[in-house]
Order: C-alpha cells, then structure tokens, then sequence
C-alpha cells in the first residue's frame, strides 16, 4: 500500500503547495513513484505547479523526475477514498488539501499516514491550532482544524489503522524578532504535548520559492537545469528542503536529494 500524505492547513499564505511541491519532487528525485492529488479545486497551486513542469520539459527543457498529477477536477468526499485505494501501487501519494474545512478536506485527513500541517511562525497562524492568552503563554482549547484533525484520528482508530503521524512544519522562519520565535516555539511546544504533533523546520521566507513557479521548478532542480547560478541562499534553501525529509522520516526514504 502507498503512504498517504496529506498537507493541510486551513489559512491561506503558509506555503502548502510550495512544501507539498518540493516534498513531492524531492521524493520522485529519490526514485520514489509519487502520485499527487491537488483537493483546492478552485485554486489549483499544485495542480498548476507541476503542469507548469510538464510545460518547461516540453518546451525544451531537460528531462526532470516529476510526481505523477492525478486529474480529479470532479472528486468528492465519497469518492476519494476509493481513488485513493487506485493509487496503492504507487510508492507514496500526496494530498493537497484546500484552504478551508469542508468534507472533502475532513475525508483527506482521515486517509493520512503522515499529516504535514505548514503554519507561519506567528501567534496569528497559530491560531489555526489552538486558542491561546493574551500572553501568549497559556493554551486556552483547541481550534476547529485541531478538533478536525482529532475527529480523523478517532475514525482511523475506529478502524484498527495506525495512528497518524503529524507534523506542524514552521515556515518562512524570519532572521529577525528572535522574541517572538521563541515565544511561538514554547508555545508550540506546550501545544505538542497536549494534542499530539511534533514540529520540524521548514523553509525561510525567501523570494526564488515565487520565481521557480512559473516554470515549475523547485530549488532542487537548479543544477540540473543552469538557469540560474547557485548563490549562498540557494544552497542554504536546499539544505531546508534536506532537514524537512529528515524530519518528516518517511518509511523507505533515505534522504540524498
């Protein structure tokens, strides 16, 4: 059976389809067979994404190992499922979910074995998590995407399925307002304990993330393909892409992208 992954988060502006791209790309680099579904069937971003790398390749492009796009532009929760079930032969398959808390994105969360929640790092998306003080220090109750997310793992337990693994990655981690960091950083800690996640680095607030886009390229692509020289925050923004691999320690992935 596939590794289901699914990338959720309920506010917009954190960088889902960005770490959804370079997790999926960093995994067909690797010699993995993913499939991806893009669930935000209004936005599209992955979806879009990855079409935008089919279209570099073709137009002259080198050859790049590519995740597979599942065209679903009509998929509902009852059906994903089954869709999903279609997929077993692939090595992985990786879930994009919409920006907002519908069936749909309810059923994805079920289906995950690993469950990759971007979230800024600040207290205003940290809302997305939980309730917390003025202070910034005392959790006041879970929010709606955390109960989502509990409701998921009670139906897989139901079920007789392994326990989600969730990981709530910090993106576009800035270099200055160290205070605020690491109040976010308590304070997800303390929220860790008590509603089950475990955190890992993302990706730096960084400018060439919007630029590979229209070409549907990630940061690892960049040698291969010459379109730009390899600066210090190139390498160092690949050397993200690596730590979150590591972090998310999938089954069967040893990380040398």
């Amino acid at each position: 059976m596939a590794h289901i992954i699914v990338v959720g988060n309920e506010k917009g502006g954190a960088g889902k389809s960005t770490v959804s791209m370079h997790v999926a790309t960093a995994l067909a680099r690797m010699g993995h067979d993913i499939a991806v579904l893009d669930l935000d069937l209004r936005q599209r971003s992955l979806g879009r994404y990855i079409e935008n790398r089919q279209d570099f390749m073709a137009n002259g492009g080198p050859a790049l190992p590519t995740p597979t796009l599942v065209d679903a532009p009509q998929i509902d929760e009852a059906a994903l499922p089954a869709l999903v079930t279609s997929l077993a032969h692939h090595d992985f398959v990786l879930i994009d979910c919409p920006g907002s808390h519908n069936a749909l994105s309810e059923q994805a969360h079920s289906l995950a074995d690993t469950l990759v929640t971007p979230l800024n790092d600040s207290f205003v998306d940290f809302d997305l998590l939980a309730r917390i003080d003025g202070e910034g220090e005392k959790i006041k109750g879970p929010s709606v995407y955390a109960e989502m997310v509990w409701k998921a793992r009670q139906m897989r337990a139901r079920e007789g399925r392994e326990a989600i693994d969730w990981v709530v990655v910090r993106n576009r981690l800035g270099a200055q307002n160290m205070v605020n960091k690491k109040r976010v950083e308590t304070a997800l800690a303390l929220l860790s304990r008590r509603i089950g996640f475990r955190t890992a680095p993302g990706f730096g607030e960084r400018v060439v993330f919007r630029e590979l886009f229209p070409k549907g390229l990630t940061l690892l692509d960049l040698r291969d393909t010459g379109i730009r020289q390899l600066n210090m925050s190139n390498i160092a923004a690949r050397q993200e892409v690596r730590d979150l691999l590591k972090a998310l320690d999938l089954p069967g992935v040893q990380v040398r992208v």
